[in-house]
């Protein structure tokens, strides 16, 4: 099982391409927090940005389908798109998570 970081310029944006991917059965549930603060350097300039953090729960084998769509669906030239595996979660709640995605 994996969960997956991406930020989105606005909470809108997010919340368009979260039903997109729900809907689309990539992902079982995307949690949206609003208002994270990122710092980083972009083409050379630093840079300061609220944006909305998405969390993406999908299993493993999901994965290559969901960054393909998520990035043909983000309007960033390049997106961030991050999987960090789960070590491990409630069964429950997990076997949901796969139901939901087949």
């Amino acid at each position: 099982m994996l969960l997956v970081f991406s930020t989105f310029p606005d909470h809108a944006t997010a919340r368009e391409i979260a039903r997109t991917l729900v809907a689309e059965r990539l992902a079982a549930c995307v949690n949206l927090l609003p208002a994270v603060t990122s710092i980083y350097v972009w083409q050379g300039e630093h840079t300061e940005s609220e944006e909305t953090l998405a969390l993406l729960k999908t299993p493993r084998d999901r994965y290559p389908a969901l960054e393909t769509r998520l990035r043909a669906l983000h309007p960033y030239e390049v997106p961030e798109i991050i999987a960090v595996e789960l070590a491990a979660g409630l069964p429950a709640y997990l076997r949901w998570v796969t139901e939901q995605t087949w």
